[in-house]
């Protein structure tokens, strides 16, 4: 597995594509969360299926949320997005998005935010998109709400979008249907609806399932592209560690609805604090021989409505003691891999190779954090 730090940058004033000038990198707060709560109504009552949740996203770089499915990595971008299903409720939290709390607003006043500030790319492009309209209205739709154009300047406007994003003939193909598209195509037309307005965040759920490996490839090339041109925060959401290793500069390690492990990439991959960041690691075949065995964790995640009072990881970590069973660790800064720090935010140091001027907080919710970074 390739690591995050192997990535070579863009030459200055280029895109990754090498089409386009690149904005300089700010690396500015986009999105801030905090304590975010999300629950979930059942017959037997709340269930918390999000629970104090937090990190934040930067301008120009990419935040990757890691996890087996089930972690709450979805759930956690449905309610930055306001998008949740209707038995779910925010339950606590903040999302600070470019300096407006969006838990703050009602349903109708997020829909302004929704295209000019925020842009989200489904995993599944096909439902995504509406089967009964042409591609050309559907992504001129954003330009008519938002901007009052008419049917012809959104037109125009669906011409350059598809363009932009790689879609062959678009001057003809603008009048086709989704399911006249091949799958990558289809989810190019879904990028190029999320960037439409130039978002200052751009959520992406999954946008590459079921797409074979080349057409993977070319989703995140044209992802790459779009953040470094526009300078977007993005926020990835994956189980594909080899994918976080490539593209993400920061990593957020969800388990059963919490954030065990944070930081840049680099350093988290190498210095995994976390036994369950550490398991995934190990369970990568990436020096195996013939007839070595895999390594895997072993068990399976708790059930939402039987999550233990102590450490989330209890029943599956080699490391459990009675004080994992007793008291839940909190989410705390710890030292950096590459400075020995104590986890303050380090402004001049590298977050990794890609020219970040600002290194992210490394942060683990463990009792034994030191123990296993020195083992």
């Amino acid at each position: 597995m390739k690591s995050a730090t192997e990535q070579a940058p863009a030459r200055h004033g280029e895109s990754a594509a090498g089409t386009a000038p690149v904005q300089a990198k700010t690396h500015e707060v986009v999105l801030q969360v905090r304590d975010l709560a999300v629950d979930i109504r059942t017959r037997r009552g709340a269930i918390r299926a999000v629970n104090s949740v937090a990190f934040e996203a930067r301008a120009g770089e990419t935040l990757a949320l890691l996890g087996e499915s089930g972690c709450g990595k979805s759930m956690t971008a449905k309610a930055l997005a306001g998008i949740m299903d209707p038995v779910c409720d925010l339950a606590d939290g903040s999302i600070v998005l470019n300096g407006t709390d969006l838990a703050a607003l009602t349903a109708k006043e997020r829909l302004k935010f929704a295209g000019p500030e925020l842009g989200i790319v489904f995993q599944d492009a096909l439902t995504a998109l509406n089967p009964v309209y042409p591609v050309g209205t559907q992504l001129g739709e954003a330009f008519r709400i938002h901007r009052g154009m008419n049917a012809k300047q959104a037109r125009a406007e669906a011409i350059d979008l598809m363009k932009r994003v790689g879609i062959p003939e678009p001057e003809s193909r603008v009048k086709s249907y989704p399911h006249q598209f091949s799958g990558g195509m289809r989810q190019r037309i879904l990028i190029a609806m999320a960037v439409a307005l130039n978002p200052k965040l751009l959520i992406a759920d999954e946008p590459t399932t079921a797409l074979d490996v080349t057409v993977q490839a070319q989703i995140m090339q044209l992802l790459r592209t779009l953040r470094e041109e526009s300078q977007m925060a993005v926020i990835l959401i994956t189980h594909d560690l080899a994918v976080v290793a490539e593209e993400a500069d920061t990593v957020a390690v969800m388990y059963a609805g919490n954030v065990v492990e944070s930081g840049p990439v680099a350093e988290v991959f190498t210095d995994p604090r976390h036994p369950y960041t550490q398991g995934l690691l190990e369970s990568v075949p990436a020096h195996l021989e013939r007839g070595a065995e895999l390594k895997s964790i072993p068990g399976s995640p708790p059930e939402l409505h039987n999550i233990p009072a102590g450490c989330v990881y209890q029943s599956r970590c080699p490391l459990v003691q009675d004080i994992c069973r007793a008291q839940r660790p909190e989410l705390r800064q710890v030292g950096g891999a590459a400075d020995g720090t104590n986890g303050t935010v380090t402004a001049g140091a590298a977050a990794n190779d890609r020219g970040a001027t600002v290194r992210a907080a490394r942060t683990v919710a463990c009792h034994f954090s030191e123990e296993i970074s020195n083992a």
